[in-house]
């Protein structure tokens, strides 16, 4: 397939998902059509295929008596086997060397190297868990995303980067005083889920923040353009669009993702700077 068509059913398939509810985004599917927004001329049906093979190793235990058991040890029982397939038979690890390489928010990329940032293997866990029915989300947990796993009234918190690990409240609580410092203490807000879509741009961010950071800003504009394009309304990402286009001189694109930040956004003073901007873009182009 030529690359230009490749790209036109790739935004064809990002455009798809920014019109579903949050509830109806298959994560790790998504997340591939990403990851080929960077390379349109290579296939998703390997990956796909290899999705489908964890939904089968998952399948394949689903017999298991502990499964069946209520309350905490049912839980248990389901959270060792999600850590058996993806770390063990699957080997999916996080990569703790080159944490900042752009490949560890790529999902296609962390298959095939199996491993990645916590976001990343979340997504891959999630899967997992959800081929089964089983009831799992994202949790936004400050600086390093984890999941939370049901079953039976029971919740438990596990560490994709870290083999699945089960974090108790004392695991968690070190871990708050490491990022943010010892005067820290878990809020509510630290447990709260995350949706898929905001899962998703999550991943993206990772990679945006990291071109920005190396001075790429043509690709980081490239990223934002995908995000807007599975999260339409999110008012924050046509601003940013928009200034990283006019840092571009891509005097168009900057007016018309400002413009469409001053129609949807509602913080006056971002309001303000946009305006500011968006008229100094206008005479620039007349």
């Amino acid at each position: 397939m030529p690359e230009t068509n490749a790209r036109a059913d790739i935004e064809a398939d990002l455009t798809r998902i920014g019109a579903l509810s949050d509830a109806e985004i298959d994560l790790a599917e998504a997340a591939l059509a990403l990851a080929a927004s960077d390379r349109p001329d290579t296939s998703r049906h390997a990956y796909q295929a290899h999705l489908a093979a964890i939904a089968d190793a998952m399948a394949l235990a689903a017999n298991l008596p502990s499964l069946a058991l209520g309350g905490q040890q049912g839980l248990s029982a389901r959270c060792r086997l999600l850590a058996d397939i993806m770390a063990g038979e699957f080997a999916y690890r996080g990569d703790r060397v080159n944490y900042d390489d752009l490949q560890n928010a790529d999902l296609m990329r962390v298959i095939d190297r199996r491993q990645g940032l916590p976001v990343a293997l979340a997504i891959l866990y999630i899967h997992a868990a959800r081929s089964q029915g089983w009831s799992v989300e994202g949790v936004n947990f400050p600086g390093h995303f984890v999941i939370r796993l049901f079953h039976d009234g029971k919740a438990a918190i596990l560490d994709p980067f870290d083999g699945g690990l089960m974090l108790e409240t004392g695991d968690l609580r070190q871990r708050l005083k490491t990022t943010i410092g010892e005067a820290a203490e878990l809020q509510p807000s630290h447990y709260a889920a995350i949706g898929n879509r905001d899962i998703l741009l999550r991943l993206q961010n990772n990679i945006k923040v990291r071109l920005i950071q190396d001075g790429n800003l043509a690709h980081a504009a490239a990223v934002v353009e995908r995000m807007l394009l599975i999260a339409p309304a999110a008012a924050p990402f046509w601003r940013e669009a928009g200034l990283i286009h006019s840092r571009l001189g891509n005097l168009l694109a900057a007016k018309l993702a400002l413009s469409r930040f001053l129609e949807i956004a509602d913080n006056d003073a971002q309001r303000h700077q946009a305006a500011r901007l968006l008229q100094d873009i206008t005479q620039r182009l007349q």
